[in-house]
């Protein structure tokens, strides 16, 4: 099939893609208490204006808040190293409730272990995760990770686009209600995911998508970006309080290409199919593909962003995802014209590729956020009211409005 021509698929493979149709999607088997992600962040190697500021990582305590979606009474904690060219190690490391910025309430504060010990060393390239605690965790809450390091590598795994405040503090403060003098920054460092035992059919969503799903354009510490939207919806109805949201988002984060962050084809092991309890995925990428290797841009060295390659990607994305019993939602590109990635030639690719996300029937379900964000009168403009201001990102109510148009019973599948 001409689709497929770019990745010179073998025959067999696209058989194999075929009979993996939506309809053959199988969902994981769930027990009466399993483990399911309520946070993440997809790792990445920080460019120069990220990296952790002084004192460094090293022989200081690094305190970050994150938001969590579905609640619990037992969670665990993951931390990675997936791009330390050295191995890391983690003196100490607790799990408390937040008091605001970086203040906690003293007597939520555990101590996190790993096989029993206070103390790991994650190997270069390698995860680690915590011992199991018993926590009461509440849905939709802020809570406080503390680690002391003690040995770091240069390359300190992260994740730039936060959204929220952390806190840097020379020495051992794991344990401190609050970090008076400590440095901030709106980065996250070494900490990947947080999943949560949760009975029945409690479940979590992936969501693989680049700067608009990492909630550019949203206000800072409010947790506004459209997947925390999203988290909220499920916890007003008794059948969905169990799902968790997973914003697996890298700002300039393309499909085919690496950029600010692996490629979607390369980073979907790590960010979707080894998350915990994952049994949907939604993929809300291409626009960065489209506005810098898309119509007539060109460059010997990078996979060309056309519309037949990105088809052919997304194909891959759903096979993948659908032997391990994930289902996979579509969501359509939004406009960019009067951005600096827009080109007729660019426009025309995303149309093409979003009349296929539309009626392939290659998809469990097709998010149409293109025509929840678009102008109506102009619909190679986003909206005024959503957005942000430079006609690629949303705002606060443009994210709100992504949310809100997600079918809830998506979920209940």
């Amino acid at each position: 099939m001409n689709r497929h021509r770019v990745f010179t698929f073998p025959t067999l493979l696209i058989a194999v893609c075929t009979l993996l149709s939506p309809g053959c999607a199988t969902a994981p088997e769930t027990g009466a208490n399993h483990w399911v992600g309520t946070w993440a962040s997809a790792p990445q190697i920080p460019e120069p204006r990220n990296v952790p500021p002084a004192p460094g990582v090293a022989n200081s305590t690094l305190r970050q808040v994150v938001h969590v979606s579905a609640g619990g009474k037992e969670l665990r904690v993951r931390f990675s190293n997936a791009f330390g060219r050295t191995p890391l190690t983690i003196a100490s490391a607790h799990i408390a409730g937040s008091a605001g910025e970086s203040a906690i309430v003293a007597d939520t504060d555990r101590k996190l272990t790993f096989r029993g010990q206070e103390s790991v060393t994650i190997p270069e390239g390698a995860l680690m995760i915590s011992d199991p605690i018993a926590f009461d965790l509440a849905p939709l809450s802020d809570v406080v990770v503390s680690i002391y390091v003690t040995r770091a590598p240069n390359d300190v795994t992260s994740h730039p686009g936060a959204r929220c405040t952390a806190y840097l503090q020379e020495g051992n403060h794991v344990a401190a209600d609050e970090l008076e003098e400590a440095i901030t920054f709106e980065h996250w460092y070494i900490l990947n995911g947080l999943d949560v035992r949760v009975p029945g059919a409690g479940a979590a969503v992936a969501i693989l998508g680049d700067s608009i799903t990492d909630g550019r354009g949203s206000t800072t510490n409010e947790n506004r970006r459209w997947p925390d939207y999203l988290a909220r919806r499920p916890q007003e109805n008794a059948e969905t309080k169990n799902v968790g949201v997973l914003n697996q988002g890298i700002g300039g984060n393309r499909i085919l290409n690496d950029g600010l962050g692996p490629n979607v084809l390369a980073r979907l092991d790590r960010d979707v199919l080894a998350q915990s309890g994952v049994r949907w995925s939604i993929i809300f990428e291409g626009i960065n593909d489209i506005g810098t290797y898309g119509g007539e841009a060109t460059d010997p060295d990078r996979v060309p962003a056309t519309a037949e390659n990105l088809i052919a990607a997304f194909e891959q994305v759903v096979m993948r995802a659908h032997a391990r019993g994930i289902r996979v939602f579509g969501a359509t590109i939004l406009p960019m014209e009067g951005s600096f990635y827009f080109t007729p030639e660019r426009e025309a690719e995303r149309q093409k590729i979003n009349e296929w996300i539309r009626t392939s029937g290659r998809f469990d379900a097709v998010l149409d956020f293109d025509s929840v964000a678009r102008d109506p009168e102009k619909p190679t403009f986003l909206s005024g009211e959503v957005d942000c201001g430079d006609h690629l990102h949303l705002n606060d109510t443009g994210y709100e409005s992504l949310a809100g148009s997600i079918d809830l019973s998506l979920f209940s599948q």
